[in-house]
């Protein structure tokens, strides 16, 4: 079967021509466009260092959080400019103190690099953290809200919840968990790392006590690009991972939680400031702007989704109102099956060697299985889906 051809969008991005790409949701893909915008914010940095970093620079930053806020439908000044959602999950968890026997609640889809910053603070603390299994395939979301909710005791105090799994690919409830979990005096941690540009947030609404989302994934900015929102009530306990000069200069009309993250060391601000073009440029691309994308990719993922179920014989492992821009579908456990999720599946090196596709395929000890999650994009075409399909066969067989 012939290479397939990407959609007519697919100009705006420089990805390798021969690669069926199909793995957008881990690090994303920036277009070219946008890498420009970049390479312009650096060099003007690289002109005069200081005045860039102590003046112009920071008047950026504060254009990115606007141009975030009004996105996300919140406050500007409760956003912090953080280079990816590990880091922002990381610096809430380390920040705040608890007691032992504590209960810190996250279901067995969690990323696991933020899962094991969970285990970490717990440890230090005395903390428990308390697994909530989430069957998969699941029939729907209240199966998922059923058993976060009956997980919670009058020790919970922190729920660690994604927007979007990252192993399952599983659209969370996550608004009516966010509703449920702090009406009970739980503390939210919302992972959105496939958040921003893939689902609508209306952060301020949602009242989530902290959020986090990668720029560089959906909303397609270039990499190191990351926010942390943090609910007012709840920015006095909140300190960025790097202690440095916002701890206590003057405020100046301003908060403490604004100094200490907008200065945390000199670093390279130009994905946060290549932040403004991103959006508008990206969003520019489809008619409707960034709600039409949000629906032109979760179209295109369930049409792919449709196509490898068909293909290999296989059921979908969640409704459709469970999917929002990837899907995740199960495969046969094969002698691979004990390969750990850090390691690469011999199956996503024969669809890579073989056939050029680039796809996540990973084993998962809870919930148990062998995993393939595509995603989809504005480059993506519906013909890559049925190479995908086409090659799996072959692979399989």
């Amino acid at each position: 079967m012939d290479r397939p051809l990407r959609s007519e969008l697919a100009v705006h991005w420089g990805l390798d021509p021969d690669t069926v790409f199909l793995n957008h949701g881990s690090f994303g893909a920036t277009p070219l466009a946008i890498r420009e915008e970049q390479r312009r914010w650096q060099d003007r940095m690289e002109h005069e260092p200081v005045a860039f970093l102590d003046g112009e620079g920071l008047e950026q930053m504060t254009a990115a959080r606007q141009a975030l806020a009004s996105m996300l439908s919140c406050d500007a000044d409760d956003l912090a400019l953080v280079d990816n959602a590990t880091s922002a999950v990381n610096t809430v968890l380390r920040s705040l103190t608890f007691e032992p026997g504590d209960e810190l609640l996250v279901p067995d889809h969690a990323y696991q690099a933020c899962r094991n910053a969970l285990d970490f603070v717990a440890q230090r603390w005395g903390a428990t953290v308390v697994t909530v299994a989430i069957p998969f395939p699941v029939a729907g979301p209240e199966t998922v809200i059923d058993a976060v909710m009956e997980a919670v005791t009058e020790r919970t105090v922190l729920a660690m919840i994604d927007t979007v799994t990252s192993p399952t690919g599983l659209r969370m409830p996550f608004e009516d968990l966010v509703a449920r979990l702090e009406g009970a005096s739980v503390q939210v941690l919302l992972d959105a790392a496939h958040g921003i540009g893939m689902v609508p947030l209306a952060l301020d609404e949602l009242g989530a006590s902290y959020t986090t989302s990668n720029c560089h994934k959906w909303l397609c900015a270039p990499k190191g690009s990351a926010f942390l929102h943090v609910r007012k009530d709840r920015q006095h306990a909140i300190h960025p991972l790097t202690i440095s000069h916002g701890a206590n200069v003057p405020l100046d009309g301003t908060t403490r939680f604004r100094h200490e993250f907008d200065w945390t060391g000199t670093r390279d601000p130009s994905a946060h400031c290549a932040l403004p073009a991103t959006i508008d440029h990206v969003g520019g691309l489809v008619e409707g702007g960034w709600p039409a994308i949000m629906e032109r990719n979760r179209s295109l993922v369930l049409k792919g989704r449709s196509i490898l179920c068909e293909a290999l014989g296989i059921e979908p492992p969640c409704p459709e109102s469970m999917v929002a821009s990837i899907a995740t579908l199960i495969l046969p456990l094969g002698d691979e099956e004990e390969v750990h999720p850090h390691l690469q599946d011999p199956l996503k090196n024969v669809l890579k060697s073989t056939y050029g596709i680039q796809v996540p395929v990973w084993t998962w000890a809870s919930p148990r299985g062998r995993f393939i999650r595509i995603s989809a994009q504005l480059y993506n075409s519906e013909e890559e889906y049925r190479y995908l399909a086409w090659a799996l066969k072959q692979a399989l067989t």
